[in-house]
């Protein structure tokens, strides 16, 4: 026992690189980042680096696969809120600016607030507090931020459990606000003087343009009193009120817009949600990505926004990864997704939370997928392959990575009950066998 607690120690520290294929989508998904705590949005840099927040208050960087300590931290109140949506700014390259939405406690209040801040060396400072004292609560907190096709920033607030601030219109909870970068009020906003894009929301937390420009947002439908499910995508227009709490679902009244799609009696409590314009992925080009928390899939929408209509919508990797809060292209044309299976609600596997990056089945990237594909190697030292005017090369192996994957993969389902001491005992032999690890 004492031999099998030592390897696992050595294991805990080791990452797990390798990828699940699904033929079937065409895809395979790639483990970028792992035991995370709760993280909650992802922005990249233009040169590509990535930010993510963790809901605990921790904003933390990935550079070369490189997974940093938190180089950011605030303290956040709220059950369900905290350090929550991210964006960079469209000149962030001049600028560097940064901006964070976050819960906090107010003597016997929760309340939120977006900022901005000034990145220095993977140092932020406080610049500016944008808008403040957002009605927050252990619920419903909203989020999500992103610069829309104009340069303005949109923000989602949830209704904080107090479904009557979502109608009231001298209540910024409950909406879909825009601002200017620097937290002014744009003269084209629909309600003059003020932050407020659309109405009736209980609890947005996604929202993206298509090519197009037209915005989509996602919203967890009711639970308790108002019913069950229910989850909302809405096409949003300047000005309307999207219901909440006076039509759900289906549900019809003049003046209020009825959503695009409703999930009926599946609930999904959608979260970050993305238009997928990468070119890595061409099958899926142009499709409404929503990373579903209870529902634990990726949902796929393709949309007929003109004549608001859903052509059709399926499910991916359902139960696959768990609970999912994020779903971002990044600049390398990939998708990305970010669990929530520690976040008090899920059920965390071994590694979680993590980022994943979901990649074509075929696509090569390195020397082992160049050789694999039978492409010619030039006997070198380290050895070269070449494949499609693009030469690889050997990369020469540490010990951890001349593990296999079949041991890896002992390893983790060990963790999950999956395997049998006996197995893990004969693939730690294995790595013995092969002077991989030694034991003392």
């Amino acid at each position: 026992m004492k031999i099998i607690l030592s390897v696992i120690l050595v294991f805990s520290c080791m990452p797990f690189a390798f990828a699940q294929e699904y033929p079937d989508l065409g895809v395979k998904v790639e483990t970028v980042a792992e035991n995370l705590k709760i993280p909650w949005s992802i922005a990249w840099t233009p040169d590509g680096m990535i930010f993510f927040t963790e809901r605990d208050g921790n904003l933390r960087t990935i550079q070369n696969g490189i997974v940093s300590e938190p180089i950011f931290s605030v303290d956040v109140g709220g059950v369900e809120g905290g350090l929550l949506g991210i964006a960079l700014d469209p000149n962030y390259s001049e600028n560097h600016y940064i901006y964070l939405y976050y819960t906090y406690n107010d003597f016997l209040s929760t309340k939120n607030k977006v900022v901005r801040y000034v990145e220095s060396n993977l140092s932020l400072s406080e610049d500016k507090i944008l808008i403040d004292e957002i009605p927050g609560g252990p619920f419903h907190d909203g989020g999500r931020i992103k610069f829309g096709p104009d340069g303005k920033l949109y923000i989602t607030t949830g209704d904080a459990a107090n479904a009557d601030l979502a109608q009231d219109k001298s209540s910024i909870a409950g909406k879909i606000l825009r601002i200017n970068s620097d937290g002014t009020i744009p003269e084209d906003n629909p309600f003059s003087g003020s932050p407020i894009y659309s109405i009736g929301h209980r609890n947005p937390q996604g929202l993206d343009w298509d090519s197009s420009g037209r915005l989509v947002v996602t919203e967890h439908g009711p639970s308790g009193f108002y019913g069950v499910a229910q989850d909302e995508i809405n096409l949003i227009e300047p000005g309307l009120n999207y219901g909440w709490p006076d039509i759900i679902g289906p549900q019809t009244r003049e003046g209020m817009v009825t959503p695009i799609l409703n999930t009926g009696d599946d609930p999904w409590a959608p979260s970050g949600s993305d238009f997928y314009d990468g070119d890595k992925i061409p099958q899926w080009s142009g499709k409404y990505f929503v990373a579903t928390l209870r529902g634990a899939h990726l949902h796929m929408i393709d949309f007929d926004l003109e004549n608001n209509k859903v052509v059709s919508n399926q499910k991916l990797f359902d139960g696959e990864f768990g609970r999912l809060r994020d779903v971002a292209t990044g600049p390398d044309g990939y998708l990305y997704i970010l669990t929530s299976n520690k976040d008090g609600r899920g059920y965390p596997q071994v590694n979680d939370d993590r980022i994943l990056r979901i990649v074509p089945l075929n696509e090569i990237n390195n020397f082992e997928q160049c050789v694999a594909a039978g492409n010619p190697v030039m006997e070198s030292y380290p050895r070269q392959c070449r494949a499609n005017d693009q030469t690889f090369v050997e990369q020469i192996e540490t010990s951890e990575q001349k593990i296999p994957d079949w041991v890896r993969n002992i390893f983790i389902w060990y963790g999950e009950n999956k395997v049998s001491e006996e197995e893990l005992l004969n693939a730690i032999k294995f790595l013995v066998q092969q002077e991989i690890i030694k034991l003392d």
